[in-house]
């Protein structure tokens, strides 16, 4: 976007560009004399206890009528995603609504599955965990409303104008915004491999919006301009429905039957809601990121309401465990009931970093009942909204009383380790735990720095906790680490040499079975890098490994050790290729080799399926390596499985087998594969 572009709408209604006179970046306003953006933290909240807008009876009635309006305006209403990003390599999680369609269909590589689309999709951010109960606004779990155009392949659907156009229309139509009141601030947004130019939609001191203008790649945090245009949009459903309310927190308007039923059990003392309102007002300013951003609101928050800090502190920590409580839980629904199972490492580590915080909250409001019991209340609250979750409800609820259990018998044993290290330290003379040492307290042990806190200061060790402690946990844990070998690190360097070269016909989809053809050669990079116009040789992929074999042109032969794909183009790794561009040669596949690699695959699938039926629907492939002789197949299970369980497996496998039944194969739309299976056959890219 070019600095102060002045869109049509801007035009049309009369939108003066300012610049904040705290932040100092631009917005777009129709009140020629406000002076601030309207964002946190330049201006307070200023919709608590003073709503505004249509009154909607419930988030759903607001989801409804978003999808509604943007379908009647020429888009396709399409269902949520999994917030497990299993068609992803370098994420784990879903944090946007784009996120579904990166890099696919951003890249071009196949078509969205409408062009423009709605859509309604929970989401799961870790990286502001820390603030999650203590600003009033911050959620794990969100669900994000969207409409989005791919502007690919030089078909154009719309782009900046007509966006903006959207988002004051829906705003000012159907949530009976006053127009006078809405600031488009000028930004920028990167994410999930994509950038671009923004305007944040803000109202009374709450960002309720984010239009992005997408044409950027990040690789490697290098900005790269891309030819495809991409709209990307962002609605908080839940941030909507707290502004109507009015409510001091957002854990209020969503949570509101929750946290009084869990307030009762817990035996909380009810904040006078006037005084709430008050210090909710100013509860926007924290952002643990910030080093002392907490103490210096709150100091605030003490000094205007006029009581000490001490008395505020009291009074806020039990709502702040409160309402992180029913946030996590909420998240742990999802999480858990998509399919991911609690683990030190990957979306597993971020479950459990999300269960262990959950129990410190219920051991600070002294809530004497399991945690799968609020998880359960949970799957009850939603259960409108996402039914799927009742159906396995059971599984959910097994694996978070075995998480607990485990947490207790790890607990006893990392007091011990807590004891150790302060032992040499105290030997060595050092005063202050090391900040390394929580991290690695908490992640071998399962202590929380708090703990640590307690414990290491009745023996004068003094331990300073990062605000953004969990933040910088699961910033380290989000990003799945992509490995290359050595053979595809070269590939992707000729990456550039072969982009203009055309897509290699694949012949082992047209024909499986079809092990010798002929082919032109169309490229041949450092006499061993062998690009045909078309083959049978079957590249990595989906842990089965690439064919081998040999081409030949009669009289000369060099053998292929390896096939790879970059893009739509199959590379043959050769030993040595005596041939040239431009020449016709006979490729012939080993064949004992690729139908031993075939059942493999095919058996690793059997086992899948088998293994979900014997140990739950909460199974999934987490990693595979086909192999001739022996094959690997990975699984996410909450604990070991037991002799019994893997005869039980066994059995069920080799009746499939035994049963000699027909493997019917069959090719379809990326998006067609997916409405009808889901992602349980189909996993990664």
């Amino acid at each position: 976007m070019e600095k102060g572009l002045l869109t049509r709408l801007f035009k049309e209604e009369g939108f003066v560009r300012k610049t904040c006179k705290k932040c100092g970046k631009p917005f777009w306003t129709l009140d020629p004399d406000r002076e601030f953006c309207g964002d946190q933290p330049c201006v307070d909240y200023d919709f608590i206890g003073n709503p505004v807008g249509y009154k909607f009876n419930s988030l759903r009635e607001i989801r409804e009528a978003f999808l509604k309006f943007f379908e009647e305006h020429g888009h396709t209403r399409i269902r949520r995603y999994p917030i497990v990003a299993r068609w992803r390599e370098d994420v784990y999680l879903v944090g946007a609504s784009i996120y579904d369609f990166q890099p696919w269909v951003t890249e071009g590589i196949v078509p969205p599955p409408a062009n423009p689309l709605t859509i309604s999709q929970p989401c799961i951010r870790l990286t502001d965990v820390d603030n999650v109960g203590k600003t009033g606004r911050h959620l794990t779990n969100f669900e994000m409303m969207a409409h989005h155009a791919f502007n690919i392949k030089g078909r154009y659907i719309y782009w900046i104008d007509e966006t903006v156009e959207y988002a004051f229309r829906f705003f000012t139509e159907v949530m009976k915004f006053p127009k006078e009141e809405i600031t488009f601030k000028e930004d920028w947004w990167s994410g999930g491999g994509n950038a671009g130019e923004d305007f944040e939609v803000l109202i009374r001191g709450l960002e309720v919006a984010t239009l992005v203008f997408m044409h950027y790649k990040v690789i490697d945090n290098q900005i790269i301009p891309m030819e495809n245009k991409i709209i990307d949009t962002g609605y908080g459903l839940e941030r909507l429905y707290w502004i109507i309310r009015g409510t001091p927190t957002v854990y209020d308007a969503v949570f509101e039957p929750l946290i009084e039923k869990l307030r009762l059990i817990a035996g909380i003392e009810r904040i006078d809601r006037s005084i709430l309102e008050k210090l909710s007002k100013y509860m926007g300013k924290i952002d643990a990121k910030v080093p002392g951003s907490l103490m210096r609101t709150k100091r605030l928050i003490s000094k205007t309401v006029g009581i000490s800090l001490d008395e505020l502190e009291k009074m806020l920590r039990p709502y702040e465990a409160l309402y992180a409580l029913v946030d996590h839980t909420k998240a742990l629904m999802f999480m858990l009931g998509d399919g991911i199972v609690p683990s030190n490492s990957g979306a597993g580590y971020l479950a459990r970093l999300l269960i262990r915080r959950c129990l410190r909250n219920c051991r600070v409001l002294n809530l004497e009942i399991p945690l799968s019991e609020i998880v359960n209340l949970q799957i009850e609250y939603w259960s409108y909204d996402f039914p799927e979750y009742k159906e396995i409800r059971d599984d959910i609820l097994e694996i978070i009383d075995y998480e607990e259990e485990k947490y207790k018998k790890t607990l006893e044993q990392g007091k011990k380790a807590v004891s150790r290290i302060i032992r040499k330290l105290k030997k060595k003379k050092v005063k202050e735990m090391p900040l390394e040492q929580l991290i690695l307290l908490y992640d071998s042990h399962g202590i929380a720095p708090e703990l640590v806190k307690e414990i290491a200061e009745k023996e004068g060790i003094e331990v300073k906790i990062p605000e953004d402690f969990y933040s910088r946990l699961a910033e380290r844990h989000e990003k799945a680490e992509v490995t290359t070998t050595t053979k595809e690190e070269l590939i992707l360097k000729m990456e550039d040499l072969i982009s203009k070269l055309p897509e290699t016909r694949m012949l082992y989809y047209e024909e499986p079975y079809k092990f010798e053809f002929e082919a032109k050669i169309l490229k041949i990079i450092d006499s061993r890098y062998v690009i045909l116009d078309k083959t049978c040789f079957y590249p990595e992929g989906g842990g089965q490994p690439g064919d081998t074999g040999i081409l030949t042109d009669g009289k000369l032969s060099c053998k292929v050790i390896d096939t790879k794909k970059v893009g739509n183009i199959v590379v043959h790794i050769c030993d040595i290729c005596p041939f040239k561009e431009g020449q016709i040669v006979r490729g012939i596949v080993n064949k004992e080799r690729r139908i031993a690699l075939m059942r493999n695959h095919t058996a690793t699938h059997i086992i899948l399926s088998a293994a979900r039926r014997v140990l739950g629907r909460h199974v999934w492939q987490a990693g595979a390596q086909k192999g001739v002789k022996k094959s690997r197949l990975d699984i996410t299970h909450y604990k070991h499985l037991t002799d019994d369980e893997i005869k039980r497996i066994e059995r069920l496998a080799n009746r499939v087998v035994m049963e000699n039944r027909n493997v019917k194969i069959e090719f379809m739309p990326r998006n067609t594969a997916e409405q009808k299976y889901g992602f349980i056959l189909y996993q990664g890219g």
